[in-house]
């Protein structure tokens, strides 16, 4: 039992080590990799790597290509457009959920963090506005989407979470980006507190309308 116990410890933490070598950027998109160099680059054991590898593959993020190895998923147009597509259906049913019920905890919160973000930015840029405009970009996407109350969806957002982490570590955020996309998440943010899921889907779809053009894949 011990050795069962510990094997899926391994394999838990290859995973979570994985996972964190993709959203960081250590791994790029489209970069090819034996699964001797992946093993060396997660410091696991080979079996565990092979899970999480596995496990990577059902979600999109790596593909196995024969002879040639493993290559993480390609940005390509298509994809952004898909994996964009897909959160902003999500985002807009967890937007009507939310005002349906009047689920607001934490909304405030965003609320603060947005505009601290917007001010931060129209004064100064420094380097570490990008990576913490990400964490603030992602929240309020949580947010929408944990309305939706749906383990198989939250399941789902999860891993389409991962592969636009992928996106952005090859669409960084730039100055302007982060202004207009602060902009555009604190118009979110009003819809929502008004309780107005017109003016809420309205919102996410001119957000993702954005992002897309400023990714290059109108």
């Amino acid at each position: 039992m011990k050795q069962t116990g510990d094997t899926s410890l391994l394999a838990d933490k290859a995973q979570n080590v994985l996972w964190d070598a993709l959203r960081s950027g250590q791994l790029r998109g489209g970069q090819f990799l034996s699964i001797s160099q992946l093993v060396e680059i997660l410091n696991c054991p080979i079996a565990p790597t092979r899970e999480a590898v596995k496990q990577a593959c059902s979600q999109g993020l790596l593909f196995t290509l024969p002879k040639r190895g493993i290559q993480v998923m390609d940005v390509t147009p298509d994809r952004i457009r898909a994996c964009l597509d897909f959160r902003m259906v999500l985002d807009q049913e967890g937007a009507r959920r939310r005002i349906s019920k009047g689920s607001m905890d934490g909304l405030e919160g965003l609320r603060t963090d947005h505009e601290h973000m917007l001010n931060a930015v129209s004064s100064e840029f420094d380097q570490h506005q990008p990576r913490d405009a990400i964490k603030i970009d992602v929240s309020l996407h949580d947010f929408l989407v944990d309305g939706l109350e749906n383990e198989q969806l939250l399941a789902a957002y999860d891993a389409n979470r991962m592969r636009i982490a992928i996106i952005q570590n090859a669409r960084p955020f730039v100055q302007d980006r982060i202004k207009s996309a602060m902009e555009e998440h604190l118009s979110i943010i009003d819809a929502l507190e008004r309780r107005d899921p017109a003016s809420a889907v309205d919102a996410i779809k001119f957000h993702f309308d954005q992002t897309r053009r400023w990714w290059g894949v109108v």
